[in-house]
């Protein structure tokens, strides 16, 4: 999956001299108050950044960035800002490129489908991402895959080596075939993220996406994607509900999903309830809980039917969902109040948040999350026997 910043937990290997040396220069950005200074250590940075990338030295790039997580914030962000910067973009000869992901979210009662994009559909994907999302002149290399998070690369020097790939296709504007026997299996959630993913080249220092022209605008590009692009996509989406996000560079696009996909994940929860029960979300009660490893690691949303009477009916747990904590969040930030909002709007009937620590369970049978009910104990989720069979087994 895509790296995160600010999210590693704290280890301290053994320091190596290139451990060290990214240490030092990062520290020296961290430390610069001007451009000129910047330049000076960036240039250094990235020049070593690029060997260890090319030479899939992943251990010591992660035991730099697990030395200053913490303690030294300034290096460490200009240190994975970089690390980021240079496994997702290259220079060849007079052209600019870079890897970009365009994230789908989606949910169905059904399986969210991934794999391979036949040809007709990549085509026409091809043209309407051209016409809509990116500037005018740019070669393009898409993967004819479609990706799950079980699909992304798993570290730096995968991503690296991804875009030196897809890189290839795009200097020729040719897209890249990718072999779907060779990937992971992908888990079936109830809500999921899709992501198409490719490489754009532009001459140096010329525009890439479409916001960049003088007469673009982001809002308008994802207005146009969103429209055009979701037809287009739609035939890889049979039985889901889905909603487009704005191309863009890898990582931050990933981080976008990762944060967006929080909130479509309660709306579709409550859709799925709805539709499955026949009933309006008035008619369902939450109760949200942060749950606890050795830290806050996640909120976990228990779902109940809402009766104006006590009932074992009322009391069952019927479905749950987890928001983990992404990108620096921690106890301090007011999580819980975000999610109180969203299911508010959503038309949840009512919302309980409980303050008490819960530990980090899951069922012994089943691997499924265990969530908070109304007695603040974590406890499995079940639908109704005559409902159960339109649920994916696992709940997101």
């Amino acid at each position: 999956m895509a790296q995160m910043k600010r999210s590693r937990p704290p280890r301290r290997a053994k320091l190596t001299p290139e451990t060290e040396q990214l240490i030092r220069l990062a520290t020296g950005l961290g430390h610069s108050n001007s451009r000129i200074e910047d330049a000076f250590w960036d240039s250094r940075l990235a020049a070593l950044i690029e060997r260890l990338l090319k030479d899939n030295e992943e251990t010591l790039l992660t035991a730099a960035l697990d030395q200053l997580y913490g303690s030294q914030e300034r290096a460490y962000d200009g240190l994975a800002d970089l690390i980021e910067a240079k496994s997702e973009s290259q220079q060849r000869g007079e052209q600019d490129l870079l890897l970009f992901v365009a994230p789908v979210l989606a949910w169905s009662r059904f399986t969210i489908p991934a794999g391979a994009i036949p040809a007709a559909v990549l085509g026409n994907i091809r043209v309407q991402i051209l016409a809509h999302v990116f500037a005018d002149g740019v070669r393009l290399g898409l993967s004819d895959f479609l990706y799950s998070p079980d699909h992304l690369p798993q570290s730096y020097c995968d991503t690296a080596v991804l875009t030196e790939k897809l890189g290839r296709a795009a200097l020729h504007n040719r897209d890249l075939h990718v072999d779907p026997q060779q990937m992971p299996e992908t888990a079936n959630f109830l809500s999921d993220t899709r992501y198409l993913i490719g490489v754009v080249t532009a001459p140096r220092g010329a525009a890439m996406f479409r916001w960049q022209e003088a007469d673009g605008d982001r809002a308008a590009a994802l207005k146009a994607w969103r429209s055009q692009g979701g037809e287009t996509l739609r035939p890889l989406f049979p039985g889901c509900a889905s909603e487009l996000l704005l191309p863009q560079s890898y990582h931050a696009g990933a981080r976008e999903a990762d944060l967006s996909s929080r909130p479509y994940s309660l709306r579709a929860s409550v859709a799925f309830l709805s539709t499955t029960l026949n009933i309006a979300p008035a008619e369902l009660r939450c109760v949200v809980a942060p749950y606890y490893d050795h830290q806050l690691e996640e909120f976990r949303i228990g779902f109940l039917l809402k009766s104006s009477a006590d009932s074992a009916e009322s009391a069952a747990l019927i479905y749950g969902a987890v928001w983990p904590l992404l990108d620096g969040e921690n106890e301090t930030s007011d999580t819980a109040s975000q999610i109180e909002t969203i299911l508010r709007e959503i038309g949840v009937g009512d919302v309980i948040s409980l303050d008490h620590r819960l530990p980090l369970e899951y069922c012994d049978d089943c691997g499924a999350p265990l969530y908070p009910n109304l007695d603040g104990e974590s406890v499995h989720a079940e639908l109704p026997e005559e409902q159960a069979d339109a649920a994916p087994r696992h709940l997101h």
